[in-house]
Order: structure tokens, then C-alpha cells, then sequence
């Protein structure tokens, strides 16, 4: 075995008597120079490049500059580094035909494969340090080997070696390559004009790169980092140390923007609009995507066919490698000589196991490869659609004509599913949509391959396949229905939570609790049954999915073994199981992607009918394009702003009225219009007119009042002033400041044409007070603290956790309806405008707040600033203030002047509003005794924060983990607890599931891939055990027929022996899927089960103390969220995951048995896979953690726009809204977009590792087979490497994915941990006599009572007697303990101390259901719940209908409920919102008289009603409840004047104790002075 260059098998090897170019060997060497060349050059330059490089500082990605032609020159390297490898295989194949070794075959090749790889590792580096002139070297190379191989190629044309020869075509092939490599080393030279120019060319890298902030540099890099997320590995590992937050991903690229795409898609959408020949017909959404986004779709489809094609590979190589494992080479003759060296065709060369072997590797490699820059491009160009649409939808709702929203036309509802549902069907659309045209083309060649292995049996296979899919499709769409009617459910079961959450304290006290538990489980169950039927389709869809390739499977062997005369060679066998593998795949897809390209269908006609909606009309005027056309001062024409063009800055002016000397200049007729409306007819959308007849003015600087009764056009006239109603006829002119006043910097500037506007409704952003009230102006400290003592806010934002930091709005702290309101108020007062629009700001405020509002805030603050006012209200007592006066009545203007011109020529009007303003004042005298409505609203509001003290005890675990986080600065240990995987949590999850369900659910996954596993090992061995003819023939000897005979025999054995056990094998394995499908949905489904019923009864059942430490929206979450997650995404993300785990363990171990050899290499490869999938699984939960946590400030910017549209348009925001969106769409499109971008990471590390996968399993088969490996044994191993590829991307997303959901179940555990109230008792019922308590007295023994062991005792030693039958009443300021001792009472707070005797027992001895059934109370605020009356009476069904509708005359409510349709069983909205707050406390007190109990509690019942109703419930309770004992919780003082005794309580001790007039006597006591105050 001689290495020797040009071999030694001839003498003349080494001479050159012909000419030199004519020794073959001498041209091979000639080859050699250029790549050594290149070497000696390059390797000096880049050792001192990195030298040099590695004592920088990494350099920033701002100087990647790409050369020209840069795409080109690495796709023309990759295909020379192939060219290579072909050439290498080519010469070392040939050489093994030769006698002795000709090095000279391969070593060039060899060379040149090194120099090639070099050439690139050079070029990236030059072109990162950006320095030209070193490239020289390079171009030199492309010229010398492009010479070299020229001369070889003349030199085979010579001899007459032509393409019927492999090496001819490799040589020609190279030939070309350096060609084209050299013209795009010139082009460089003609861009940059490094050298041989006088000026070379200054380069400037892309704007994005310019800033820093951008962090997603797939546009940027090259490509083989774009085609393997090289550049993601920094961000990737770092999460490790870590978390991932939103400043490490930066901002998107420039044209990844929502701002870039919109306008893409919107002028494609406008150029339709323009090229129309008929202007009326809507635009095709689908041809402005098309037009806007075509291009990277078209990309994506070409990549995706390369995929498919090249995933054609694997079976044929498979089949190739089996075919060929018998057949050796022999040392051939001299027939195929030229040069003295053997010239082989191609296929000799596909018939080489081990280059068959490289071949599938390199084929699986750029399969992948391609599969997933396909899967990226869609990716990223759903994404910008996304972007694009939302823009679109969202300028769209700023032009929405408020009548399409009042009117029903378009709701909020509908506006939010375009939002979150319709832009991400689209979104999943694209992703999916190479899929509709790439898949036929799959199965098509699948089809065709089949055919050409197995010939017709082949179509029986594919037609079981085919007739499968429809009930795919089928499944599909009933899952699709099955999910709807389960959100139905759903929601209905979260208002019935949320009602019970909110009602907790009523219900405990009233012990309700089970039978609202029972509704709730009672709607669970219904869901559950719509769930069951979810997971029955979601496991036929599974099923079907892993049972149709074996039936296929099945159905074609048998069927080839009938019809066919050869057998099946294992090569066939297995390359045919392969194909239907890759069949399955389209097949099984398919049907999801025909459902979404129907909801896409669906969602593109719901988007075209939003985009056509009315359009609220240009409101130029406001513009002051149409100036007051009286005025007479120099007319200033501004640019004609439309309400398309509002992207420019709006206009500031500067404005001065305090002037005097500027007065004069303004004519005096225009004086003091501000608006001015003429011939008004304004409606609503419907034809009829809604206001009519109006001629109005507006004085300027002054205030004008609006008046008027309910519904009379009050609010419209604001609203057609603001241009929000459709004009019928008539004019709206605003008046313009003329030239002379515009601009005096004596003043702020105020901004011009913009309205500050407090809706009747009130409208609050989510943000913090603060910004609520600025909305956008700069904030001057002084303004603001004005504005907020003018509406009375300071003592409610001290109130709050952190002032006026604290976030409102949907998701933030609720407030009650006044502090809105206030808010609202103060942030048209705190605008900078002219005008001031306040629509009925009194109505939620009591009388305090209105009068300090009405002097501070309008009369004060905004007439010092001169600006003009239009005030809409209801409170006539205000009139005297008002500078002019507009009277409505039914949408036309009754009359309007001021207060004195009514006075004289409309007495009537004027005496009617004289005798309302009495009625007013009376009212203002009586509300005086109350403490007042807000003191009230300030009392929930502290009610709600006193537990903040405790917030340190909150079970929320998250923040828990991340303080500890913090405080670890150990990096490896924070390390550890983010990846490891919660095993103790999904153990709880499998453990609420049931035991034996998870015993079956492991029993038949293992069983069912043992199967699966047995049935391609039996297809092995029967295919391995077809015996060779020629072997018969020897066996016999004599002649042929005999022969046949034998085979025929052989036959017919063969198939009573092996097809039986291959039907039943696979039978068995279709039953198994069938079963593991189902175990695993159902075990799904009995987890969820029973942790939503352990999770409602613990909350149900939980002490008080818990919902007020506990915010209300949290435990919804554990309710809605989680629980849907458990319900609906955990079962399949199991599912997925033991499948694709098993396959992959299976596929091993099968390799294994085969290949012993393979567990070598398993090593490393199992090292390599722990760390993708640890460095993954926690940079995957971070990412989708952003991507979450940015989708939901996203979704509420668009619902608040579309709720407070005619305030965003009144003040002129709208671009500032818009500026919001496109940031929040941009940053929650960053997170998606790296989301995606660490997926396609993991599978492109993934797939390469199953290449390798693959790789090793191949060279182990050959390389075992010398030592006689079954060839049928070899192709089951292959044929399950290549299944590895497939699955093992799989394994670690559904980890990843596991791991997020499992967070669901940890926190619903989290709940279940808490402590239940004692609902048992030391006292049996049956001891209890029923009627107890009879009498109803009441001693209470030193009593002592805390909230919660950790706190201090809210009442302290107390002792009081009280007979049976009195009244008592008790009172004290807020926080002395009142509530507490009511409380105690039904044993809700922890008596730690003392006792409360009722009637002889002690109450603490009591079971709590008894005790609290035989006591009732009333509450401070009224709480009903949606249901009937009746239900709301009396819940437990126990009473008739008589004494419902005695307690009902008792509260005086039986007129108006007779009055209801349905009398007891009308209809109770939610909350009880259909009735009045006066009614709700009547109803409650109804209530507490239905149970006729001896003892009534009521606390602080009549704080929130009117004197009327308060006076019957004191009558009510004097006459109906004579004979029982009745505890009052006093707010007002005089209601208990008349009690039998009275307490006075502070902090906790009783002060004072003793009948009332006795304590009146008593000057200085307490409670005469709390009486004086109340007089």
C-alpha cells in the first residue's frame, strides 16, 4: 500500500516524453498551485487580523458592510464546496479500482475544498473589518485555478474523454464556477473602486445598523448565519444568566415596521381605489396583500419546493444503500483508461454506499435548511401583514363615525375580534399558505415515486390515504365547533364567578355559599361536556393522524404480495415506508390549512366591510378653514388640514386675551362668538333628524349653561359642535382669531383648534393618574396641583397604594363612578384650550364636591384663564352663575339668553326652574345631614387598601421567585432554578388526573411504540427472508420447472406465514392508537376537572381575610386563564410530547440493536442535544413571557380608543394615539419576531443533529455490514434515523411549551394551599333546637378580635348586654371597630379572646352554616345578583310565594314588582344595575325580613339612599321587626336616636354605653357631641 503521487502501476508515470501537459498527472499537479497559493497568502493575514481583532472590543454590528454581490458569492461557494466533495468522492472511487494508490485523483480536489472554505472565512472577515484592497488576493486565486482548470478541461477534450464521464462534467462545472466567482471579484472592483481608481468609493452602512437600539440583525448577517441564527447564540445563552427583557431585543428594523407596511398595504389598498372603473365597488383586500407582500410569499414557496423535493432524497439514497450493501467492487481491466487512470460514468458513482451515505447527510442538511428559511420568510411577512393591518384598523377607527358606534352598527366587541382575532387569522393564514400549493406538488411526487417502487400497489396505499383525509377535514371542523360552544360556557361560568367573588361577603354572611358553588359547577359540568367532546375529536384527530400511514402501509404490502410476482426487497420495502412517512405529513396538514384558509375567507369580508364603513365627515371648519364670516379683521387662511392629513404636528398658537390695549382691534359684532351654529339639522345616521332648527352662539369667555330635561339633545348639541354628528343642513362655524391677535408671547400658548371635552360617560386611560389628567400636555406642577384641589382629588389619590402613580383604567384599580368622573373633569381642566366642554359633570358627584367643583373649578380656574365654557347640567341652582343660557326641548332650542332676558320674557319657564330649584335646595339641605356619597367612595377605597399592610403575605408566587432572583447575584444557582424542569408540579397535574388514568395512559404509549417498532421489524425479516432463485436451482439441479414449482410452494408458505402476523401486528397497532389518543385527552380532562372543583370550593370556603388580601382580579385569572389553559392546552402539549419522545427513544434504541457501533456516537450527540434544549427551553419562556405581556397593552390601546373616540378627537390627539399604537404593535411584533426566530434556531440545531443522526446510522450500517448485517436490518435502521430528524425539534418545543403551561397549574396550587374557615363546629347540629335563637338576647363576654393572627386586635375586652327585643345602636368615627363587632357576630374574624352568647350557646362552638342561616343582616351596599326577585329573595327555595310578596309590601316594593313583567320572576340584570340604588337597599332589606330570624344586624344599611327610602326602612323597621332584637350600625347618628340603647365605640373599646337620652344630657360625652355635629 504505496502513497504515491501519480501511482506506480506504470513506469512511465512520471515522464514527459509527450509534451508536458500531456501526463495526466503532471495537469493534476499543475491544479494543485493555485489552492497552495492561496494558503501561504491568506493564513498570515488572518492570524494578525484575529490577533489584532481579539484585543479590540468585540466590534458593534454597525460596520457590517456587505460587498456587492455578497448573496451571490456565498450561494456560488457552497455550490464549489459541493463541486468539491463530488470531485473528492469521484477520485478516492476511482482509486479503488486501480492497482496501486494515484493520490493525484483526490489530492487536488481535496486542496481545493480546503482553499475554498478558507476563501470564504477570509472574505467574511475582510468584509467585517471593511478593508477592500486585501481582496485582491482573492481575485488573483478565482483567475489562476480558472486558468488551471481550463487546461485540464482542453486536455480531456483532446483525448476524447467527453460528458458521458463523470470527471468531465465536475472539471466543466468548476470551470464555470471560478468563472463567475472571478466576474463577481471584478464587479466589487467596479462598485467600490478599491484599486486601479484614483477616488475610491466612502460606504455608509444601512440605517438600522447606524443605531444601536436595533437588535434583530437577520437582515444583516450572511448568509450562512441567516440560514443557521448564528447571530441569535448571544442572546440565546445569555438568557441563562439573565431573563430576557425588552430592552436586550431592541427595536425592529426599519422595514419590519408597522409605520413601513402600513404604507405599503395602504397604497397598494389606495392605487385599487384610484384604478377602479367603478369608484363604488370595494377594494380586494386579498390584491393589496398580494401587491404589498407577493414577493417574500413567492420566496418562501420557492424555498419550500426546494424542501420537498430535496426530503425526496431520503427514501431513494435509503433504497440505494440497502441495494447496494452486497454488491463489492473488483478490480477492473483496462477498458476505461485514459491518461493511465480510470474514468467512471455518474451512476457507478451513486452505486457507492458510503458516497450514498454523504449524499442523504448533505441532502437532509439543506432540506432543512430551506424548510425552515421558508418557515422564517412567512414568518417575518406575517408579521409586517399583522403590523400593516392593525394600522390599517386602527387609523380606520379614528375616522369612524360616531353614530356606527352609538347606533350598534359597529360595536366594541366587534372592533376588539378584528384586533385580537381577525388580524392573527390572517397572520397564521400567510404562515401556513405555501403550504396549500407546496403540498399537492408532495403528494403528487410521493405518488409517482411509490408507483415507480412498487408499481400498482402502490395506489392502493395512496388511495387509502386519500379517502382518509375528507374525514380529517371533517374532524377539524367539529373541533372547531366543539371549541366555540365550550367559550360559550366558559364565559357564562366566569360572570357566575365573578358575581360570587364579588358578592363573597354577602353570601358568607347569608351562608349561600353552596348553592351558588352548586350553579357554578353546574355550568362547569355543561362545559365539561362540551370539553369532553373537544378532547374526544382532538384524540380521533391524533389517532387518525398515527393510524393512517399504517393502514396505508398495510394495506399496499398485502396487497403487493398478492398481485405482484417479485418479491419485496428490503430496499423497496423500505424506501416505500419512508415515503408514506413524508406522505403523512401534507396529508394531515392539509385539513388544517383548507380551515384556515376558510377563516381567512371570513376574516378578509369582515375587514372589508369595517374598512367601508361610514367615515365621520372632514370637520374643516374646525380647521378654521371657514372663518366667522362677520369678521372683518385681515382674513388668515391656514393650509387646508383635512382628517386625512392629521400626521403633521398639530399647530400651536399663541393666544392673548389679557391684553386691553389688543382689544380694540377686534370688531365689535364678532365680540364674543366663539361658535356659532346656523340652521343646525343634525341626526344621528337614521334619516330622522335628531336636532333641529338650532341657532346657537357660544359667547367667548364666558360661561354658558346647557339645561334641559333627560334626553332632550343636550349631549347630541355638544357632540354636533364637535362635528361627531351627521350635518343634514346648516353650518357649524368656529370663530378664527384674526392675524393681529395670533401670535403675542405674552400668554402660554394655548392650543388653537382643540376642545378640552369631559363626556358624560367618563372615559379613563389606562395609565397612571397623573397621565389621565395631563393626557399628553406638559406637566407645570402648579396647573396640575390647581386642577386637582379645584376637583377635589387629593384626598382620593392619597388614597391610593402610590398616589397619583397608581394605575387606573380597565386594568388597573377600579374606581367608583365619581372619582372617575372628577378625573375626567380635571383633564378638560388641565388642557390647554379655548374651549372647555364639560357634559353633566355633577352626575355621579354629591352636593359637597359639585358646589366646591362648580366655584373652584369652573367659576374660579377656568374664568380666570378666560376661556369659554359650555356646561351641560342638570342642576338649576347653578343658573345664577351663568353668562348665557341655552334652554333644549325635544332637539330644538326652547330659548337662549341670559338668566335676566328668561326672567322678563319667559316667566313660565322662569317659575317652573324657580319651583325645580327649591325642590334642589331642599334636597342640598338634606344631603347635608348625610354623610355624604364620597366619603362613602373614599371609605371602599381604603377599605380595599387598609389589607395592603398584609400584600406582603400574597400567594403571588411569581413576584416571590423573582425577589429571589434578584437577591442571588450567584449566577450559577439562578441558573439552575431557570432551567430545570418542574417535575413536582407536573406530578400534581398527573396526580389530579387519577392514578389509574395515568397508569393506562403509560401502559399504552409503551405498548403502542412497541408495536410500532415490532411491525417494522417483522417487515424486515420477511423481506430479508426472500430466498435467491440461483440457490434453487443449485439446490435442485434438475431443471427448470421443478423449480417453479418450489417457488410457487415457497410462496404460498411465505404468505400463510408472514402476511397473517403483519395484518394482525398492525391491527394491533391501530387499536393501540386509538387508545393512547384517548387515555391521554380524557386523563386531561379528569385533571382539569378536578382541579377547577378543588380550586372554586377552596376560594368559596375561604376566610374573608383572604378576598381582602387578594386582589379580586387575580383570583379571576386563576378562574379564566389558567384554568383554560389546564382545560384545552396542556392535554395536547402532553400528547405531543410523550409521542414525539417515545419516537425518538424508540428510533434509537432500533438503531442501536441494529448498529451497535452507533452508541459511540451517541455520546457527544446526546451532550450536544441537553444543551440546545437547556439554552432553549429558558430564552423560549422569557420570549414568550414578552410576547404575552406585550399583546395585552396592545389590545386595551385598542378598545380605549374605540370607547373614548369622541374625546381623542375633541382635544385633537389622534396622533398621538396613533404614535402610541405603532410602538406598542412594534414591540409586541419584536417579541413575536425573536419568539420565532429561537424556534427556527432550535430546528435548524435540531434537524442538523438528526443529519448526523442519520450519517452515523449509515456509515455504521456499511461499515457493519462487512461482517454480515441483514440488508432488511440496515433499512430499518435508516428508515428510523430519518424519523429522528423529524421529531426531535418537537421534544424540545412541547418541553418549552410544557414548562410555560405547567406555570397554570402551579398557581392554581398556589390557591389550593390556603387555609378553608372552620366549617365544623365543637357543637353538633342535631343539639342545636330549630328554633334557635328564640329570643334573640345577647351577651357578649370580653371579647377580643383580630383579622388575622398576624395583625393587631381590631376590638379589645369588650362587654355589652342586650335583651331580647331591643333596639340598639351603635356608632362611632370610622375605624373604631364598628363593622369588625357585626362581623364577629356571625364569626367571620378571628375571636381569639372572649366569647358571644346567643340564647345560651356559645356562637364559636356553632357549625357556621347554622350558625350564620339563623341570623340576618343588611348591608352597607346593596348587592343583588342577576337571576329573578325571587332567586334574589330567597335562593334556597324554601319559602312561599305569599311570604315573598309580604316581605316584599313590608319594603315597599310590592307595587313596582307587580308592575314587572313577571312579577317574582322578572328578570335582575347583573349587579342588579336595572333598578336604583334605593330599590337594590330595599330589595336586601326584603331580603333579611324573609328570613325570620330573631336577631337583624344592620350595618350602616341606609348610608347610600335618599331621606324617603330611609324613612320607611325605619318605619319598616320598627313595626315589622317590633319583636326582634336589631343591632344598627349607625352612620347618622339620628337614625338611632330612638334606639332602646346605644354604644359608642373608639378604636376598638366601648366608651360610652347607655340609653340615648341619658348620654344626650351628658354634654361633653361623645355622642352628644357627634349629635351636635350632625344637627
Amino acid at each position: 500500500m504505496t502513497l504515491s503521487f501519480c501511482g506506480e502501476d506504470r513506469n512511465n508515470s512520471y515522464s514527459v516524453d509527450m509534451g508536458v501537459l500531456n501526463n495526466g498527472c503532471f495537469v493534476d499537479a499543475l491544479n494543485l498551485v493555485p489552492h497552495v497559493f492561496l494558503l501561504f497568502i491568506t493564513f498570515p493575514i488572518l492570524f494578525i487580523g484575529w490577533g489584532s481583532q481579539s484585543s479590540k472590543v468585540q466590534i458593534h454590528h454597525n460596520t457590517w458592510l456587505h460587498f456587492p454581490g455578497h448573496n451571490l458569492r456565498w450561494i456560488l461557494t457552497f455550490t464549489l464546496l459541493f463541486v468539491h466533495v463530488c470531485e473528492i468522492a469521484e477520485g478516492i472511487v476511482s482509486n479503488t479500482y486501480m492497482e496501486t494508490n494515484h493520490l493525484h485523483l483526490f489530492m487536488p480536489a481535496f486542496m481545493g475544498f480546503i482553499a475554498a472554505t478558507t476563501s470564504v472565512v477570509y472574505y467574511h472577515n475582510i468584509e467585517t473589518a471593511n478593508f477592500p484592497k486585501l481582496l485582491l488576493a482573492l481575485f488573483i486565486y478565482w483567475v489562476l485555478a480558472f486558468i488551471t482548470k481550463i487546461i485540464k478541461l482542453w486536455k480531456f477534450a483532446q483525448y476524447e474523454v467527453g460528458p458521458q464521464h463523470l470527471r468531465f462534467c465536475i472539471t466543466a462545472l468548476l470551470v464555470v464556477l471560478y468563472g463567475l466567482l472571478m466576474a463577481v471579484e471584478i464587479n466589487v472592483i467596479r462598485v467600490r473602486k478599491y484599486v486601479f481608481f484614483a477616488n475610491p468609493q466612502r460606504v455608509k452602512p444601512p440605517e438600522d445598523l447606524q443605531d444601536l437600539g436595533v437588535r434583530f440583525l437577520q437582515p444583516f448577517v450572511n448568509l450562512l448565519s441567516k440560514a443557521t441564527y448564528w447571530w441569535m447564540n448571544p442572546l440565546i445563552i445569555g438568557a441563562h444568566k439573565r431573563p430576557i427583557e425588552l430592552k436586550k431585543i431592541g427595536k425592529l428594523p426599519i422595514a419590519m415596521r408597522a409605520l413601513t407596511n402600513y404604507l405599503r398595504l395602504k397604497d397598494a389598498y389606495e392605487e385599487q381605489r384610484q384604478n377602479a372603473e367603478d369608484p363604488e365597488k370595494a377594494p380586494s383586500i386579498w390584491r393589496s396583500m398580494y401587491r404589498a407582500f407577493g414577493r417574500p410569499i413567492l420566496l418562501s414557496s420557492t424555498f419550500r419546493y426546494l424542501a420537498d423535493l430535496l426530503g425526496f432524497a431520503g427514501p431513494l439514497c435509503i433504497s440505494g444503500i440497502v441495494e447496494h450493501l452486497d454488491n463489492k467492487t473488483e478490480i477492473v481491466g483496462t477498458q476505461n483508461l485514459y491518461f493511465g487512470v480510470y474514468f467512471m460514468s455518474s451512476t457507478e458513482l451513486l452505486q457507492n454506499t458510503s458516497v450514498l451515505a454523504v449524499l442523504l447527510f448533505l441532502a437532509l442538511v439543506l432540506q432543512r435548511t430551506f424548510l425552515q428559511a421558508s418557515y422564517y420568510v412567512t414568518i417575518e411577512t406575517g408579521i409586517n401583514l399583522r403590523g400593516a393591518l392593525l394600522a390599517m384598523i386602527y387609523n380606520k377607527i379614528l375616522r369612524l363615525s360616531t353614530s356606527n358606534m352609538s347606533m350598534g352598527e359597529m360595536t366594541l366587541g366587534q372592533i376588539n375580534n378584528l384586533v385580537a382575532i381577525e388580524t392573527n387569522q390572517l397572520m397564521w393564514f400567510l404562515f401556513l399558505c405555501p403550504n396549500l400549493w407546496a403540498m399537492p406538488v408532495q403528494i403528487i411526487m410521493g405518488v409517482i415515486l411509490l408507483y415507480y417502487l412498487l408499481g400498482y400497489s402502490a395506489l392502493v396505499g395512496a388511495i387509502v390515504i386519500v379517502l382518509l383525509a375528507p374525514i380529517q377535514y371533517l374532524i377539524a371542523t367539529k373541533l372547531a365547533d366543539a371549541q366555540k360552544s365550550t367559550l360559550d360556557y366558559s364565559t357564562d361560568r366566569l360572570k357566575k364567578t365573578t358575581e360570587i367573588l364579588k358578592g363573597i361577603k354577602l353570601l358568607k354572611l347569608y351562608a349561600w355559599e353552596n348553592i351558588f358553588c352548586h350553579s357554578v359547577e353546574e355550568t362547569r359540568s355543561k362545559e365539561l361536556t362540551s370539553l369532553r367532546t373537544f378532547a374526544f375529536y382532538t384524540s380521533m384527530s391524533i389517532f387518525m393522524n398515527a393510524a393512517i400511514p399504517i393502514a396505508a402501509v398495510l394495506a399496499t404490502f398485502v396487497t403487493h404480495t398478492y398481485i405482484s410476482q417479485s418479491r419485496l426487497s428490503p430496499a423497496e420495502a423500505f424506501a416505500s415506508l419512508a415515503l408514506f412517512h413524508i406522505l403523512v405529513t401534507p396529508l394531515f396538514l392539509l385539513s388544517t390549512v383548507v380551515r384556515f384558509a376558510v377563516k381567512a375567507l371570513v376574516s378578509v369580508q369582515k375587514l372589508g366591510e369595517f374598512l367601508q364603513s361610514d367615515e365621520i365627515g372632514d370637520d374643516s371648519w374646525r380647521n378654521g378653514d371657514m372663518s366667522v364670516s362677520l369678521e372683518s379683521c385681515k382674513k388668515h387662511h391656514g393650509p387646508q388640514t383635512k382628517a386625512i392629513n392629521r400626521k403633521q404636528p398639530l399647530r400651536y398658537q399663541m393666544d392673548s386675551y389679557d391684553q386691553p390695549p389688543r382689544r380694540q382691534l377686534r370688531p365689535t359684532e364678532t365680540e364674543d362668538i366663539a361658535v356659532k351654529v346656523n340652521n343646525g339639522y343634525f341626526t344621528w345616521g337614521s334619516n330622522m333628524s335628531t336636532l333641529s332648527d338650532i341657532n346657537i352662539r357660544i359667547p367667548t369667555g364666558q360661561l354658558t349653561m346647557i339645561v334641559g330635561q333627560v334626553g332632550c339633545g343636550k349631549s347630541s348639541l355638544l357632540l354636533a359642535m364637535l362635528g361627531e354628528m351627521q350635518t343634514i343642513s346648516g353650518k357649524v362655524y368656529w370663530s378664527k382669531l384674526p392675524d393681529c391677535e395670533i401670535l403675542h408671547d405674552g400668554n402660554i400658548s394655548k392650543n388653537r383648534y382643540s376642545v378640552a371635552y369631559a363626556a358624560q360617560k367618563s372615559w379613563l386611560l389606562n395609565a397612571t393618574v397623573e397621565d389621565n389628567i395631563t393626557f399628553g400636555s406638559p406637566f407645570n406642577k402648579q396647573r396640575y396641583k390647581a386642577v386637582i384641589d379645584a376637583c377635589s382629588l387629593q384626598p382620593d389619590i392619597d388614597l391610593l397604594p402610590f398616589g397619583d402613580q397608581t394605575e387606573i383604567g380597565e386594568r388597573g384599580i377600579n374606581l367608583s363612578g365619581g372619582q372617575r368622573q372628577r378625573i375626567c373633569v380635571a383633564r378638560a381642566l388641565y388642557q390647554n384650550t379655548n374651549i372647555v366642554f364639560l357634559d353633566d359633570p355633577f352626575s355621579a358627584l354629591d352636593i359637597h364636591l359639585s358646589d366646591h367643583l362648580m366655584q373652584e373649578g369652573i367659576l374660579k380656574f377656568l374664568q380666570d384663564d378666560k376661556r369659554t365654557v359650555v356646561l351641560v347640567t342638570h342642576k338649576l341652582q347653578y343658573l345664577i352663575h351663568a353668562d348665557w343660557i341655552i334652554a333644549m326641548k325635544d332637539g330644538s332650542v326652547l330659548r337662549e339668553g341670559t338668566l335676566k332676558d328668561i326672567q322678563t320674557h319667559d316667566v313660565e319657564l322662569y317659575e317652573h326652574w324657580k319651583t325645580l330649584m327649591n325642590r334642589q335646595d331642599q334636597e342640598l339641605e338634606k344631603d347635608t345631614e348625610f354623610e355624604s356619597q364620597t366619603t362613602l367612595e373614599r371609605k371602599t377605597l381604603r377599605r380595599a387598601f387598609y389589607s395592603r399592610e398584609a400584600k406582603n403575605q400574597v400567594d403571588d408566587e411569581d413576584e416571590e421567585e423573582e425577589e429571589e432572583e434578584d437577591e442571588d447575584d450567584n449566577m450559577s444557582t439562578t441558573t439552575n432554578r431557570r432551567s430545570k424542569i418542574p417535575w413536582k408540579v407536573c406530578w400534581r397535574y398527573l396526580s389530579s388526573g387519577g392514578f389509574l388514568m395515568v397508569f393506562m395512559m403509560v401502559s399504552s404509549k409503551l405498548a403502542k411504540h412497541s408495536v410500532m417498532v415490532a411491525i417494522d421489524y417483522w417487515l424486515a425479516t420477511w423481506t430479508s427472508s426472500n430466498p435467491h432463485s440461483q440457490s434453487n436451482d443449485s439446490f435442485y439441479g434438475n431443471g427448470t420447472n421443478s423449480s417453479q414449482e418450489y417457488e410457487a410452494i415457497q410462496d404460498a408458505e411465505h404468505r400463510s406465514y408472514y402476511v397473517p402476523v403483519f395484518i394482525i401486528l398492525c391491527g394491533a397497532g391501530i387499536a393501540l392508537c386509538l387508545i393512547t389518543s384517548l387515555t391521554v385527552e380524557f386523563l386531561g380532562l379528569s385533571a382539569a376537572t378536578s382541579l377547577h372543583h378543588n380550586l372554586l370550593n377552596k376560594i368559596i370556603h375561604a376566610p374573608l381575610r383572604f378576598f381582602d388580601i387578594t386582589p379580586l382580579g387575580q383570583i379571576l385569572n386563576r378562574f379564566s386563564a389558567d384554568t383554560n389553559i389546564i382545560d384545552q392546552h396542556i392535554p395536547p402539549t402532553l400528547e405531543s410530547l410523550t409521542r414525539s419522545t417515545l419516537l425518538c427513544l424508540s428510533a434509537i434504541g432500533v438503531i442501536a440493536f441494529v448498529t451497535p457501533a452507533f452508541l459511540i456516537a451517541l455520546v457527544p450527540l446526546s451532550v450536544a442535544f441537553y444543551f440546545i434544549q437547556k439554552y432553549f427551553r429558558v430564552a423560549s419562556k422569557d420570549l414568550q413571557d414578552l410576547d404575552d405581556s406585550t399583546q395585552l397593552p396592545l389590545l386595551c390601546h385598542f378598545s380605549e380608543t374605540a370607547e373614548g373616540l369622541t374625546t381623542i378627537r375633541a382635544f385633537r390627539h389622534e396622533a398621538r394615539f396613533k404614535q402610541r399604537m405603532l410602538e406598542l404593535t412594534d414591540t409586541n411584533n419584536t417579541a413575536y419576531l425573536f419568539l420565532s426566530a429561537a424556534n427556527r434556531w432550535l430546528e435548524v440545531r435540531t434537524d442538523y443533529l438528526g443529519a448526523v443522526i442519520v450519517l452515523t446510522a449509515a456509515v455504521a450500517a456499511i461499515w457493519t455490514s462487512f461482517y454480515g448485517l441483514q440488508s432488511g436490518l440496515a433499512g430499518l435502521g435508516l428508515t428510523y434515523a430519518l424519523t429522528v430528524t423529524n421529531y426531535l425539534n418537537w421534544v424540545v418545543r412541547n418541553l418549552a411549551d410544557l414548562e410555560v403551561q405547567m406555570a397554570a397549574v402551579k398557581k392554581v396550587n398556589s390557591f389550593l394551599n390556603t387555609e378553608s374557615e372552620n366549617y365544623e363546629g365543637s357543637i353538633d347540629v342535631s343539639q342545636v333546637p330549630e328554633d334557635w335563637p328564640q329570643q334573640g338576647e345577647i351577651k357578649i363576654q370580653d371579647l377580643c378580635v383580630r383579622y388575622d393572627p398576624m395583625l393587631k386586635p381590631v376590638l379589645k375586652h369588650v362587654n355589652a348586654y342586650i335583651n331580647p327585643g331591643q333596639k340598639v345602636g351603635i356608632c362611632g368615627r370610622t375605624g373604631s371597630g364598628k363593622s369588625s363587632l357585626s362581623l364577629a357576630f356571625f364569626n367571620m374574624v378571628d375571636v381569639f379572646e372572649g366569647k358571644i352568647i346567643i340564647d345560651g350557646i356559645d356562637i364559636c362552638k356553632l357549625p357556621l352554616q347554622t350558625l350564620r342561616s339563623r341570623l340576618s343582616i343588611i348591608l352597607q351596599d346593596p348587592i343583588l345578583f342577576s337571576g329573578s326577585i325571587r332567586f334574589n329573595l330567597d335562593p334556597e327555595r324554601k319559602c312561599t310565594d305569599d311570604r315573598l310578596w309580604e316581605a316584599l309590601e313590608i319594603a315597599q316594593l310590592k307595587n313596582m314588582v307587580k308592575a314587572l313583567p313577571g312579577g317574582l320572576d322578572a328578570v335582575v340584570t347583573e349587579g342588579g344595575e336595572n333598578f336604583s340604588v334605593g330599590q337594590r337597599q330595599l330589595f336586601c332589606l326584603a331580603r333579611a325580613f324573609v328570613r325570620k330570624s330573631s336577631i337583624l344586624i344592620m350595618d350602616e344599611a341606609t348610608a347610600s339612599i335618599d331621606m324617603a327610602t330611609e324613612n320607611i326602612l325605619q318605619k319598616v323597621v320598627m313595626t315589622a321587626f317590633a319583636d326582634r332584637t336589631v343591632v344598627t350600625i349607625a352612620h347618622r347618628v339620628h337614625t338611632i336616636l330612638t334606639a332602646d340603647l346605644v354604644i359608642v365605640m373608639k378604636r376598638g373599646n366601648i366608651l360610652e354605653y347607655d340609653k340615648p337620652e341619658t348620654l344626650l344630657e351628658q354634654e361633653d360625652g361623645m355622642f352628644a357631641s357627634f349629635v351636635k355635629a350632625d344637627m
